[in-house]
């Protein structure tokens, strides 16, 4: 168990090496969730992530001798980046191994801090494996990216700025992996403000701490666009804290994070990682929790692959019906392609992306199938299209 004086001592330790992020009022999402929003935007950090504050305490407090030998990490991209680049800043060697299937722009980003990327494993817990095994037969130091007392402390310097600039909180909301910051942020609400809430956040693949506290076997696995919180082995330290302080752990879905992520780009005009909007996707899967409360959620990374955002940005338009594609069956004959754009932009639709079949795809030789893909404005306005379209032509939406 780590203490408020734990956090509180590596607050001065890391001052003027991390930066002290703003917590700022979030309107739009305030109106939206129906509770006072304030986001930590954690984001901002160097290396785009939290996990600077774990790293730089954790090296701070490395012997003369440990600093000689060199440090090796295993991560899937933040903490990576973090012992990283506190490493160059502190002059130590550092090694840091990272699953295959990392995202590109987290393997170059920690590669461009100076250290010695070794790609190996199909999980987290394969890339532990042989970190453990590098820093047997190499003699450095391991840095865990969580289930570290001096990494928990130094996570916990977040809640410290949180509750800093609000002290009046109702609740804290945080995104979990392994638990370091969960854990560090909880013991200094605890200490601080007994009365406020806390919350860990899971992604449905990875709930490893929720199945934990419940009692049940830890099963886990799958894709995730939150990779900086799919963790099947959760800390033991930090997992003793939860348990101590009575730390809730919400499941969030996939598609709750997708959400997170869009909302948070046209809502709050900021770019978030899966892991990052974690925090935020409870809000929104669980908004009688936090209604008319003042909430603190994390925004703690947005290393996102440009590529992800993109896709997650577009698939988020088609749930939310701003996107429709649409099959028109029609005659082939001259006027029809023009009737079907006419009808669209008369309601104010616009057209993204069309393609004319007549050969293979028409159920007639006398037929063709037109594919659409149309931008609204909302859900309403694309049922509006689809009526309009329907009265004239054979509709279905793919």
């Amino acid at each position: 168990m780590i203490s408020l004086q734990d956090v509180q001592a590596a607050a001065k330790r890391i001052e003027g090496a991390v930066l002290r992020s703003p917590f700022l009022r979030a309107d739009g999402l305030s109106r939206l969730t129906g509770a006072e929003i304030y986001l930590k935007y954690d984001h901002l950090q160097a290396t785009g992530a939290f996990k600077e504050r774990g790293a730089a305490n954790r090296i701070a407090l490395l012997t003369p001798e440990e600093r000689a030998a060199g440090v090796i990490a295993m991560s899937a991209g933040n903490h990576a980046q973090a012992v990283a680049r506190h490493s160059q800043r502190a002059g130590i060697k550092a090694t840091i191994v990272m699953p295959v299937h990392t995202p590109s722009t987290k393997v170059t980003r920690t590669a461009s801090w100076g250290a010695k990327v070794v790609l190996f494993g199909e999980t987290l817990a394969e890339a532990a494996a042989h970190a453990h095994e590098l820093a047997q037969k190499e003699g450095l130091f391991f840095i865990h990216p969580y289930d570290d007392p001096a990494v928990m402390a130094g996570q916990g310097t977040m809640a410290l700025e949180m509750l800093e600039d609000v002290p009046d909180l109702d609740a804290m909301v945080i995104a979990t992996g392994g638990g370091g910051l969960v854990s560090g942020c909880a013991t200094v609400a605890r200490a601080l403000r007994p009365q406020m809430e806390v919350f860990g956040v899971e992604v449905e693949n990875y709930s490893a701490f929720a199945q934990v506290l419940a009692g049940k076997p830890i099963h886990v696995g799958g894709p995730t666009v939150a990779e900086g919180i799919a963790v099947r082995d959760i800390g033991l330290n930090p997992l003793e804290v939860l348990r101590a302080l009575n730390v809730e752990v919400l499941v969030v879905s996939e598609h709750a994070v997708e959400s997170a992520i869009a909302l948070l780009v046209e809502s709050a005009k900021q770019v978030a990682e899966g892991a990052g909007a974690a925090a935020l996707a409870a809000v929104l899967s669980f908004p009688e929790r936090f209604r008319g409360k003042k909430v603190g959620v994390t925004l703690c990374g947005a290393n996102i692959d440009a590529r992800i955002l993109a896709n997650t940005l577009m698939r988020n338009l088609l749930r939310d019906g701003r996107l429709l594609r649409v099959v028109v069956e029609m005659p082939d004959r001259p006027g029809m392609l023009a009737e079907v754009a006419t009808r669209i932009g008369a309601l104010g639709g616009n057209i993204i992306e069309v393609s004319h079949h007549r050969l293979f795809s028409s159920p007639s030789v006398q037929d063709a199938q037109l594919e659409v893909m149309i931008e609204a404005r909302d859900a309403a306005h694309g049922a509006a299209i689809e009526a309009s379209l329907a009265e004239v032509f054979t509709l279905r939406r793919i």
